[in-house]
């Protein structure tokens, strides 16, 4: 990619794919995963370089870019735009691992790696090597994927190793997509494009160097981006997604009470006030959530970008809570242009029912379900509080 790539550019090239995510919704529910071209057209962007560090020729993009691109393309198509977000923040581990070795992996310009962080997997430690099983659900955009990884405990001498905290000693071991077997188990309600099914490898072999802790490592690059807690940058991947769907799900709202009418009225829908009352209310909940959000980031960014060290855990956990009301008021938005959608709304044709449903999908992502509130809870109330995931 080359060096005057700029992140503008890249929002741009988001907005410019959206006609083509919008008008592939359908075909990726129906095929549920990303066509290999559109990823290709993705990649060709450089919208799954947005976090790959710099010196591997990665975009390394200020978190509130990376938002606004992952939004673009949510408005357009949630599946896309969660794709995307996988695709960029897998590429993380990039900071983590030896220079040399990330090199070897993430410096091709095309490259697409994929992955779950979740340790469902058993690394056996064999030296210089792990020796390392597992099956990992929600594998989103496996299929385009030339690297993947996947959480493990590792285990030495027949024990599970622990952290000093008492934590089990958990690594995402990356490893070639063609040691893996990708099982088609992705039939669910929502977010039905991103081709999330399990992935499982056996007793394969992967090298320390190509093993990364974003708890007890600390990475290799010192730019800002990097000083940014970890999770706290996949949180806003997800909610990015939220925010993007509930955009595309005003917008179509918007579309059809302009044209509808109700049996046996002369009026639109949007002609009537309660339509109107509800119609503001939602869109006044977007704005707030979204203003929350990147006021947020921007507090933590300047604190990542200063000379204060590291972001304290009181403010990693304010950026946890605006992540998870922006997933969560996105799926009540969703939920309720549904329902003023009318039967309209249950067809297939309509935008209304895939956003309801691919919003509650994202709620179900650990980093901003429910328990997510009291983890920030403990925090809040200055309770003793394992601060290694906020």
């Amino acid at each position: 990619m080359p060096d005057t790539y700029m992140p503008a550019d890249l929002l741009d090239a988001a907005r410019a794919l959206q006609p083509e995510l919008a008008a592939r919704a359908a075909e990726m529910e129906e095929v549920r995963r990303l066509p290999a071209d559109l990823a290709a057209k993705m990649a060709s962007a450089g919208i799954f370089r947005m976090i790959t560090p710099k010196r591997f020729g990665g975009l390394e993009l200020a978190p509130h870019t990376f938002v606004e691109t992952v939004e673009a393309l949510s408005t357009a198509n949630a599946s896309a735009g969660w794709c995307a977000m996988i695709g960029a923040t897998t590429a993380m581990n990039a900071a983590y691992m030896d220079p040399a070795t990330a090199r070897e992996i993430y410096s091709d310009p095309d490259i697409i790696t994929g992955g779950v962080f979740a340790p469902m997997g058993k690394a056996v430690d064999e030296g210089d090597h792990y020796r390392v099983s597992g099956r990992w659900q929600w594998g989103s955009g496996s299929a385009n994927c030339t690297w993947l990884c996947g959480g493990c405990t590792v285990w030495e001498n027949d024990e599970m190793k622990r952290l000093p905290s008492g934590a089990p000693d958990a690594r995402m071991m990356v490893f070639p997509a063609s040691d893996a077997t990708l099982l088609d188990t992705w039939h669910v309600m929502g977010l039905k494009g991103t081709g999330s099914g399990d992935i499982e490898v056996k007793d394969i072999l992967v090298p320390k160097a190509r093993s990364v802790s974003l708890v007890a490592d600390q990475p290799h690059e010192t730019g800002a981006l990097f000083k940014f807690p970890a999770f706290g940058l996949l949180s806003l991947g997800v909610c990015a997604v939220a925010l993007g769907n509930a955009r595309g799900s005003l917008d179509a709202f918007a579309a059809l009470a302009t044209s509808k009418k109700s049996q046996g009225s002369s009026k639109t829908l949007a002609e009537r006030q309660t339509m109107q009352a509800e119609f503001a209310r939602c869109e006044a909940a977007w704005r707030a959530a979204r203003a929350y959000l990147f006021d947020e980031i921007d507090q933590t960014w300047a604190i990542a970008t200063g000379e204060e060290g590291a972001i304290p855990m009181e403010r990693r956990a304010a950026l946890r809570m605006a992540c998870t009301h922006m997933t969560r008021t996105g799926a009540d938005i969703c939920r309720t242009l549904y329902d003023l959608g009318g039967g309209a709304a249950l067809f297939e044709a309509s935008d209304l029912q895939r956003r309801f449903r691919d919003a509650h999908a994202i709620t179900q992502h650990i980093v901003t379900a429910p328990s997510t509130w009291e983890l920030t809870g403990r925090i809040l109330f200055g309770l003793p509080t394992d601060g290694g995931m906020v």
